[in-house]
């Protein structure tokens, strides 16, 4: 027996790859419909090649089913891409206090190449000193770059912007 409204169920599912944020806090759960007795989430990848997508998408499903919803889909948006300006405020902060720097504002306008480090206006989620430096641009996962502070000494993550 169904006792919950498959959005508020839906939404409580965690990231395989971040699981102090939810689907909903990512911004990568879309939407949830209902159609008669059918339930279709939507989710956007936070990129194309993510490859936690199947895992994101097998726990809505079971998720879903396991609070008696027994028609499920889930699908996959691309379009539009998922930006990491998606991220909500409580997400933003969830990682702050789970120690990973939470993005800045997305990029706008064309792609350009540089060969140098990205440039970001960061500050340590431990400490908040804007004093950090990139030790590299691939973290514990590929939309993650990984920092120092130069006060505390700690290392961390950064969520790079999208």
């Amino acid at each position: 027996m169904t006792t919950a409204p498959a959005a508020v169920v839906a939404s409580t599912v965690v990231d395989p790859e971040l699981p102090m944020l939810t689907l909903a806090d990512l911004g990568v759960l879309r939407s949830v419909d209902v159609d008669g007795g059918r339930v279709v989430a939507t989710i956007t990848p936070t990129y194309s090649g993510c490859p936690a997508v199947a895992a994101m998408r097998d726990d809505l499903a079971r998720v879903l089913a396991e609070a008696g919803y027994d028609d499920v889909e889930v699908r996959l948006s691309l379009s539009p891409a998922w930006t990491t300006d998606w991220i909500t405020e409580h997400g933003r902060q969830a990682l702050r206090d789970h120690g990973i720097s939470p993005p800045g504002p997305a990029p706008s306008g064309p792609a350009t190449l540089s060969l140098s480090p990205t440039r970001r206006a960061l500050s340590c989620p431990r400490c908040g000193s804007a004093r950090t430096e990139l030790t590299s641009e691939f973290g514990s996962t590929a939309c993650k770059a990984h920092y120092r502070c130069l006060d505390c000494l700690e290392p961390f993550d950064h969520v790079k912007e999208i």
